[in-house]
């Protein structure tokens, strides 16, 4: 299963996305693009296969990938202060991929219902991941 991982700012989701992918799939195919530098390196060191940087990055990764985790502000235009353009986000809702969207309450968005811990929110999305893999889907 060829993954990517998407975040901005320092990457610090992300980094932590890699991190527990890595335990529950330490074979997985991560691709780990971050919308800056910081958030690219910090995935890098967390152990993804591969790193790149920016918005073509983003939409090239997008057509190869089979499942694409990140914040649930990839696929809103002008999320993360301005890091998601709008190629970013529709590059994530266009793909034929499926996603798994951590939902974070921040930068002037707010889900209701969303009240877990980072923590949580992360396991549940590995959990998601792993039901994925083991159903073939």
């Amino acid at each position: 299963m060829k993954l990517l991982i998407i975040d901005g700012q320092g990457g610090k989701l992300g980094h932590r996305l890699v991190e527990e992918i890595r335990k529950a799939q330490p074979d997985a195919d991560i691709t780990a693009v971050g919308t800056n530098t910081a958030a690219t390196e910090s995935m890098i060191k967390a152990g993804a296969t591969r790193g790149a940087t920016g918005e073509n990055a983003v939409v090239v990764a997008c057509r190869k990938a089979e499942v694409i985790i990140g914040p649930l502000g990839i696929v809103l235009a002008d999320a993360m202060h301005g890091e998601i353009t709008p190629k970013m986000a529709n590059a994530v809702a266009a793909s034929p991929a499926r996603r798994i969207l951590v939902p974070m309450n921040l930068c002037d968005t707010y889900i209701a219902g969303v009240s877990g811990s980072t923590s949580q929110l992360v396991s549940d999305a590995i959990n998601s991941l792993s039901r994925m893999k083991d159903s073939g889907n």
